[in-house]
């Protein structure tokens, strides 16, 4: 049981001899907030087509520029997490 919920956890391929896994909370908060970068920076756009809409028009570009930085934290953490699976799996195979 704990194996089945493991796999669902995972999206796992093999290629060659190598598996090559994401786990799927991280493709979907990284999904979310590329989609919410994407959302913050065309409403900026907008935004600046309205004069009184410019000072909210630049704090979204803002909003829209912290989350690019969040975007590589996201992968960092996801290949901590890859590194000890990897770890993990070496032992085992010893």
């Amino acid at each position: 049981m704990e194996n089945e919920q493991k796999k669902k956890e995972y999206i796992d391929f093999q290629i060659g001899k190598y598996d090559l896994f994401f786990k799927k909370s991280y493709e979907i908060i990284y999904n979310v907030n590329d989609f919410l970068i994407s959302l913050w920076f065309l409403l900026g756009s907008i935004g600046f087509l309205f004069k009184d809409w410019e000072n909210l028009a630049v704090w979204l570009f803002i909003i829209g520029s912290v989350q690019f930085s969040i975007r590589p934290l996201i992968r960092v953490i996801h290949s901590f997490h890859l590194k000890r699976y990897v770890k993990k799996q070496f032992k085992d195979f010893s």
